[in-house]
């Protein structure tokens, strides 16, 4: 006889519950009390091959609800994937473990996407559903037609992403994502009542969404409503009613199974209630087998499709989209254009005319912004707007949602196939801060177009005048922080986001800047992250670090410094992370050793002055603001914080002095 579908859902139960008492750490609760949910997905409904976890049109799940990654884990040991092996769930949470604490993309395929951080797995779901949907567009039923499926739990629907990207969702109408709520009414501090009075129903369905409840621990029940929120034209929210720790008798239901062991003494007691007689981590042969079975049967399915992919014609191009290259060929003309015309722009400008470039050539790109695309610069001519009626599209009204939109933007990237780039204000990374934190996690090439870049915004004033953001998101490991200061550098930003395999920020003014850059270079000076811009006429004395806007105010104070007999460098400094990456020779070209007294170097950067000591050395000199900003006019802002050629040639000299008297 085949065991029956609580049998299986058992053998999730018990690895779940075994592994975290071994670690004496993790979640027991949503992986005891989903499994029955969990069982009826993946038996019944998952399209998917453990055989080849990335096979392009398998279905996709997210667990949002990551604190429950041993429910991931032990589906993807029953089901066969080639990791995590039993040892791997013996030794969860362990150091080198590729059974983590969250799940984590990185350390094995079939996670799809690192999840933890309450909310982002949903919002993130979001982004592969309109993946899926605009690649369906493009190639049709036969190479693009899956599904996204999420669990997600009480606490994802009480994070605020989760109203951005259900009422994305349910705006663009995604049909294809189906969200099992796992409704134990639980958190850490005990019940639900506690912190919310919510119809959560009510409002998911004010958003947009089909809407359908169901006991939770029935896995018949479950594959019911699964059945009828597939093929709807709108997202689907199932509710799942279920016990926290089902199987645990005398503590599920309760805040103790959420993030703590159950004990010896109640793991003996939740075998015998759910008759599971076998010692820690053994599966017995008939309900291994069963879930080996429901592993192999997307094998069917994945021949088919590849049958499919030869006879469409499409292969080539098809594969070559998923692959992810962007083509560069766009450059080298374009800045050959801009040398020889020197516009004088904003960069935010800049980077809409190398989007011109981009765009027309590198069709996988998907924009977009949080409701500032006139601001922004981010809509470029051509580019059909992606809404409900037109998946083919390729730009995203994401409204005033900058989480949801960075979340989104994670997905999409996960899911492959395309690069997605979205825009706000710099100042406003704080709201899309922890996205942008699983972006570089993640390491997925996600293209943030942040604009309004500093002081020089103006008249908006200090509550939207970023001053302590660039050195925050430059101290965020795996993120490529770029500002560059003409729209050469801009080009040549975007050509290096675009090829990169981790995020970048591309921080642009809003004032215009003029071209420093008026003779074509050999390649792309940007890559090397800081490069000598200005070389000293006189004895170098001075070297100036610049970035974005200050980098002409900076060849300006040079100048006045050159005039009084003073050699000064300028280095213009677009990406502080590739420049740490160069050999040390090349370090040592551009800024050589502080110990040589001699030299000083002066950072000029219209934000904090925090960090560039890294680079000025401690007798250096460094040149920003260390307050918040002011309301008024740029260049009226600029002369009330001395970031003008005048003021900085005057505190280059008096710095001169005081070290040589000193």
């Amino acid at each position: 006889m085949q065991p029956t579908q609580r049998r299986l859902a058992n053998a999730i139960r018990a690895l779940a519950m075994d592994a975290v008492e071994a670690a004496n750490s993790g979640h027991p609760g949503l992986p005891m009390g989903m499994a029955d949910a969990a069982t009826a997905l993946f038996t019944r409904h998952l399209k998917f091959d453990p055989s080849d976890p990335h096979w392009p049109d398998r279905d996709r799940f997210v667990l949002s609800a990551g604190h429950g990654s041993m429910l991931l884990y032990a589906l993807l040991y029953l089901t066969g994937y080639e990791q995590p092996t039993i040892e791997d769930i013996e030794n969860f949470r362990q150091l080198g473990s590729v059974c983590a604490g969250h799940p984590e993309n990185f350390e094995m395929p079939g996670i799809e996407a690192t999840t933890g951080p309450l909310g982002q797995g949903l919002a993130m779901a979001v982004g592969m559903a309109i993946a899926e949907r605009h690649l369906n567009a493009t190639y049709g039923n036969e190479l693009v037609d899956h599904r996204t499926f999420v669990i997600a739990g009480d606490g994802c629907l009480m994070e605020g992403v989760n109203h951005e990207a259900i009422g994305l969702a349910g705006h663009l109408k995604l049909g294809r994502l189906i969200v099992l709520w796992d409704d134990n009414r639980i958190t850490i501090d005990g019940s639900t009542e506690l912190s919310r009075n919510e119809d959560v129903i009510a409002r998911f369905a004010a958003s947009g969404w089909h809407t359908i409840e169901c006991d939770g621990l029935d896995a018949d029940a479950v594959s019911r409503a699964i059945e009828e929120s597939s093929g709807r034209a709108r997202p689907s929210l199932i509710r799942c009613r279920t016990i926290i720790g089902y199987g645990a008798p005398d503590k599920q239901g309760t805040a103790a199974t959420h993030g703590s062991p159950l004990g010896a003494e109640e793991i003996a007691k939740a075998r015998k209630t759910l008759g599971w007689d076998f010692p820690p981590f053994v599966i017995p042969d008939d309900i291994r087998n069963a879930w080996r079975n429901t592993g192999e049967r997307g094998r069917v399915a994945r021949a088919e499709w590849h049958r499919l992919l030869e006879a469409s014609g499409k292969k080539s191009e098809f594969l070559k989209r998923l692959e992810g290259k962007a083509d560069d060929k766009w450059l080298k003309p374009y800045v050959a254009e801009l040398v020889a015309k020197a516009p004088n722009v904003a960069t935010r400008k800049a980077s809409e005319m190398a989007l011109e470039k981009i765009n027309p050539m590198v069709t996988s790109t998907i924009g977009g912004s949080a409701d500032l695309t006139g601001s922004n610069n981010t809509l470029t001519k051509g580019l059909e707007l992606l809404t409900a009626d037109n998946y083919g599209g390729r730009y995203i009204h994401y409204g005033i949602r900058e989480f949801g939109m960075a979340a989104a933007m994670n997905g999409m990237a996960l899911h492959g196939g395309v690069i997605p780039y979205g825009g706000t204000f710099l100042v406003f990374t704080d709201y899309a801060r922890p996205a942008i934190r699983l972006s570089a996690l993640q390491r997925v090439r996600v293209i943030y177009v942040m604009t309004h870049d500093s002081i020089g915004l103006g008249e908006d004033g200090p509550t939207h005048q970023p001053i302590e953001h660039l050195q925050s998101l430059r101290a965020m490991p795996g993120l490529l922080t770029f500002r560059p200061a003409d729209a050469v550098e801009t080009a040549e930003c975007w050509a290096l986001a675009l090829a990169a395999k981790e995020p970048s920020i591309l921080a642009l003014t809003r004032q215009n800047v003029a071209t420093l850059r008026t003779k074509a270079s050999g390649g792309n000076l940007s890559a090397r992250g800081a490069y000598r811009l200005k070389a000293a006429k006189k004895e170098r004395k001075v070297i100036f670090i610049a970035t974005g806007s200050e980098v002409e105010i900076a060849l300006a104070a040079a100048a006045l410094l050159e005039g009084q007999g003073i050699g000064a460098d300028v280095v213009s400094m677009p990406c502080t992370e590739l420049f740490d990456a160069q050999d040390a020779a090349y370090r040592e070209d551009i800024l050589p050793d502080v110990s040589n007294r001699e030299i000083l170097r002066v950072s000029v950067e219209a934000g904090t002055t925090f960090g560039w000591e890294r680079y000025t050395g401690l007798h250096g000199l460094r040149i920003g603001i260390d307050r918040f900003g002011v309301s008024a006019p740029a260049a009226d802002a600029y002369e009330f914080f001395g970031i003008t050629p005048g003021k900085i040639a005057e505190r280059v000299t008096g710095h001169m002095k005081q070290r040589k008297s000193g």
